[in-house]
């Protein structure tokens, strides 16, 4: 297939293209839209065309928003361990959308589909945080509008251009799929050498729940630092005693913290990435212990799923 079989393809098959290409690419799947949506908007025979293409991106778009954010609010944080597996750059994905919500509420939603990773993470944690279902749709659907219509629009005013470039593909096809595929390898042979970096340089030793419990029950119970944000969260959802604070608001939460308690940090992330990142900070400003919760948040809740655990100072944790 040459590029004027791709274009004629996109050309008569451009809705239903544009609308499976978006869906995939918001819900996850690492499929590109832009291209297309670059694409579809040069071979848009008038503005009306153009109009329906973004109507289009727009509901594919928020039918995959919507889907993460209903698992959000069904499975609340339980979902976001799916979203750090997924995530090039687990240490920043849950906790940055969770810092920008902090900050800009339903407002975040408009900004993420321009921002890498936020994108994926902002819906199931509107869902997790019970964002009502009137706001969501309302930001979502109009961050999918500036986002689709950027590429639409630059498509429809460059159109004779996108077609020459196009047309000089033409002749050089094989080549193209070629270097397409070598830097597409090249991405994910960087994605792979990240993420194992990352887990060589985690030399922090870890705590584990039993653990947290035993050193909950001593005389001098540890401080524990709960990184998924300052909003409200479920009783369920809140360790005892644990202060909410976020990886950026860190020094001011802690400035009244002794130096000489044990402390231990916790993330939505099971990898516990953010989790080992606040122990270093906690650690090289003189703190004498400062251990991550190994498995992050879900860890604690499928360990309390087992049956109400008592604490003293504390009323038994039931699910």
């Amino acid at each position: 297939m040459n590029t004027v079989e791709i274009t004629d393809a996109i050309r008569n098959n451009a809705m239903p293209l544009v609308f499976v290409n978006v869906f995939l690419h918001q819900l996850g799947i690492p499929v590109p839209a832009i291209p297309t949506l670059l694409i579809a908007g040069s071979l848009a025979p008038s503005y009306g065309f153009g109009a329906w293409l973004l109507v289009v991106s727009v509901l594919a778009s928020l039918l995959a928003d919507s889907i993460w954010y209903a698992a959000g609010r069904a499975f609340g944080h339980r979902v976001l361990g799916v979203l750090c597996r997924l995530s090039i750059n687990p240490g920043s994905c849950v906790a940055s959308a969770q810092g920008h919500f902090g900050r800009w509420g339903a407002w975040t939603l408009v900004v993420a589909k321009f921002v890498p990773g936020l994108s994926l993470a902002g819906p199931p944690i509107a869902g997790s945080l019970k964002l009502s279902l009137h706001s969501f749709v309302m930001a979502s659907a109009l961050g999918a509008g500036l986002w689709a219509a950027a590429p639409i629009v630059l498509g429809w005013a460059l159109r004779a251009k996108v077609q020459l470039a196009l047309d000089a593909m033409s002749g050089h096809l094989a080549i193209g799929l070629l270097t397409t595929f070598l830097l597409l390898g090249a991405w994910l042979a960087w994605v792979l050498w990240t993420r194992r970096l990352a887990t060589l340089r985690s030399a922090t030793r870890h705590a584990t729940v039993d653990e947290l419990v035993s050193m909950m029950a001593s005389d001098t119970p540890p401080l524990i630092l709960d990184l998924r944000g300052a909003r409200p969260a479920p009783a369920t959802e809140l360790l005892p005693g644990a202060l909410r604070t976020t990886i950026d608001q860190l020094p001011a939460a802690i400035a009244h913290w002794p130096k000489n308690r044990s402390v231990v940090t916790v993330c939505a992330c099971p990898q516990g990435a953010t989790a080992e990142r606040a122990a270093r900070i906690l650690t090289t400003s003189g703190y004498e212990s400062a251990r991550p919760l190994e498995g992050g948040h879900d860890a604690w809740n499928k360990r309390f799923s087992r049956g109400a655990v008592a604490i003293p100072g504390n009323q038994p944790r039931t699910p």
